[in-house]
């Protein structure tokens, strides 16, 4: 049972420190077992943020791509299927979501590896940037699973990916469909304007200079690719991911800056009207996503949500023994059972 898996996490051998966790859970290769995949594009709609934007209209609508694993045709429809959704920067080959596609996959799932628009080298096929709020991506990727005549859904997302999809099951609430059985997000930022800032302490200048770089060769990869819509930047004055939010994301985005984004885009905004089975990992030693008290309250008194907090396990990674049968993969594990006891009978 998923209760007897939460008790046993015990970190890695030498691995006991938040920052050895995640930096050692980052770049740890996964065995990839698993055949080509499909790969479908899917149309995401114009967030509500961009829409109250004069002239928005005319932006170029998005595409993400999403790359399918699926169960044979005649079990398909009634298997359990799991969108992974990746976190900042990731793509839908970042290795944790290639680790947890094999293991939902041999469990008989089929697997939805989505990219966030403009991730994986699809940046040409999007006139808009990607943020943590866009949980309107994820709704559009499970509506199109339910066209398709999927009846079973399960959203699991990391970082950047687990507050977008416990924003979505949020806005939600009790209209979620039937078809959505179970959430589960891996160290998300529900709180983006704390987990900013803690990027934003000395200890953690590693994780924010990679993030920078990569956000703003980005970002010049989009103006090349649509310089109507992509204003010059000056890219020197920013310095942290709080200055990115505030330069980049807020006006290119639709709001007025770093804290307006991080106020309306936060999932605990809405985390008290989830009403699907969901799942919260956190650990304590995560480097710098931060959960709130009041999120912490809101989290504890929703019957539907399950919050487990580790005093180990650093961002993203929650790295065990491995032993016999067992790759040490905690919250993989973790995500798997979580949602099997949530499928209906097959």
């Amino acid at each position: 049972m998923t209760s007897d898996l939460i008790q046993e996490f015990e970190p890695r051998r030498w691995l006991r420190n938040g920052h050895l966790q995640t930096i050692v859970g980052n770049f740890l290769p996964r065995k990839n077992r698993l055949s080509a995949p499909m790969t479908e594009f899917v149309d995401v709609p114009l967030p509500p943020e961009m829409r109250e934007r004069q002239g928005s209209d005319a932006l170029i609508a998005s595409r993400i791509v999403c790359h399918c694993h699926w169960q044979p045709e005649e079990v398909r429809a009634e298997r359990m299927t799991v969108v992974l959704v990746h976190g900042l920067e990731g793509s839908s080959h970042s290795q944790y979501v290639v680790g947890n596609a094999n293991k939902l996959w041999e469990a008989g799932c089929n697997v939805v590896r989505m990219n966030m628009r403009n991730c994986g080298w699809t940046d040409a096929l999007s006139g808009t940037l990607y943020h943590s709020g866009l949980s309107c991506d994820v709704i559009a990727v499970m509506e199109w699973l339910i066209a398709h005549g999927l009846r079973q859904i399960a959203l699991a997302g990391y970082s950047m990916g687990g507050n977008m999809i416990l924003k979505a099951a949020g806005e939600l609430g009790a209209e979620a469909p039937a078809e959505l059985k179970a959430v589960v997000a891996i160290s998300p930022p529900m709180d983006l304007r704390e987990s900013a800032d803690a990027l934003g302490l000395k200890q953690n200048w590693l994780y924010e200079r990679r993030f920078i770089k990569a956000l703003k060769t980005r970002y010049r990869r989009k103006r090349a690719l649509f310089p109507a819509v992509f204003l010059p930047m000056q890219m020197e004055r920013v310095k942290s991911i709080r200055d990115f939010d505030e330069f980049v994301t807020g006006p290119q985005c639709g709001f007025t800056g770093a804290n307006d984004y991080y106020a309306r885009s936060s999932a605990a905004l809405v985390a008290e009207r989830i009403a699907v089975p969901t799942l919260v990992l956190h650990a304590w030693d995560d480097p710098f996503i931060r959960l709130t008290a009041a999120t912490r309250t809101k989290l504890l008194a929703n019957e539907w949500i399950t919050l487990v907090e580790p005093q180990h396990g650093g961002h993203c990674a929650f790295l065990a023994e491995p032993a016999e049968g067992y790759d040490g993969y905690w919250a993989e594990h973790l995500l798997r059972e979580f949602v099997m006891e949530r499928r209906d009978a097959e």
